[in-house]
């Protein structure tokens, strides 16, 4: 017998077990027969969405000032030049990336502190859960014109109160520290978001670890730096994600708090598009600026989607 015919005797069959309740395979006319009905619905949000992207980018290779060139001028994208050497810009993406990242850390600390705190039992914590969740809820207009006067006011606001109560120099929190007041606000709003999260994540915590850990002698940080805390990962580069992408896009409070200033100190990517293309009323610049800013969000996101991605088909595997 030749070794080719050896080898094949000794070759393992497997048999795939057919599932006699499975249903049949849908024939390609049937899948688009169920998809038929969601159509109008997705070219609707493509008509939507992508139209409007599309006259961004023909916008931004165009010089068209509202006020002072009339009808728009194909200008060989020298918008984007124009973009690239404006230090306003670059300004206000170092303040895009201190407002999102300090916000978002802070969201996660504060957030991650009070998840560990309301997820052990106590009296009354259903009701702290609603309170904690309450400030996400809040209408952000409502919420940034109360910060401006009930809080950060030195004369009349509660931080102006509490520095002359200890006998402390007033702090003109919009002037002096514009950018310290936006993140704290934004804190305050969205710790909530990332609490959700995290709890979620707590809340299904191995629990057979954590007990076999406290039996052989671990202390709750142990525990906690061992077991908890890596179960956590993926929920928190989840709200880590969520956050940065909300954050970004901030700019009701940015308009109503600090509009900007002073001298652009709190102006992100989102309200300097808004100041370019309403009150410049520079249109081309404006859609420039757009389509740069969102290659930069883009470039930011994608790699964070990806380890995401990553780490919950790992934990999807485990």
């Amino acid at each position: 017998m030749s070794q080719t015919a050896l080898a094949s005797t000794d070759e393992v069959t497997e048999v795939v077990a057919i599932d006699p309740t499975a249903p049949p395979p849908m024939s390609r006319a049937e899948k688009w027969r169920r998809r038929g009905p969601l159509l109008p619905a997705l070219v609707f949000t493509l008509l939507l969405t992508q139209i409007p992207f599309l006259m961004t980018i023909i916008f931004s290779f165009s010089r068209w000032r509202l006020l002072t060139d009339g009808e728009a001028q194909f200008n060989w994208g020298a918008n984007y030049v124009n973009v690239v050497t404006d230090g306003t810009f670059w300004r206000s993406v170092i303040n895009t990336v201190v407002m999102t990242g300090g916000t978002t850390i802070a969201c996660l600390l504060i957030g991650l502190l009070m998840a560990i705190f309301l997820n052990h039992a106590f009296p009354g914590r259903g009701f702290a859960r609603t309170l904690a969740i309450t400030p996400f809820f809040v209408m952000p207009v409502a919420a940034t014109l109360f910060w401006k006067s009930a809080m950060f006011d030195p004369s009349f606001g509660l931080f102006g109160f509490i520095a002359r109560s200890l006998g402390l120099p007033q702090v003109a929190w919009l002037s002096e520290y514009p950018m310290a007041a936006l993140i704290i606000l934004l804190t305050w709003r969205f710790v909530p978001f990332a609490l959700l999260i995290l709890i979620a994540g707590l809340q299904s915590a191995p629990q057979d670890q954590l007990e076999a850990a406290q039996v052989d002698g671990a202390n709750v940080f142990l525990r906690f730096r061992h077991v908890t805390l890596p179960h956590l990962r993926p929920f928190i580069e989840l709200a880590a994600l969520l956050l940065a992408m909300n954050l970004i896009q901030t700019f009701g409070e940015i308009a109503l708090l600090t509009a900007g200033g002073p001298a652009y100190a709190t102006t992100n990517i989102t309200y300097y598009i808004y100041l370019t293309a309403f009150q410049s009323f520079d249109f081309g610049f404006a859609s420039a600026l757009g389509v740069v800013s969102l290659i930069l969000t883009i470039a930011l996101i994608l790699p964070m989607l990806r380890l995401l991605s990553g780490i919950f088909k790992t934990e999807g595997r485990a």
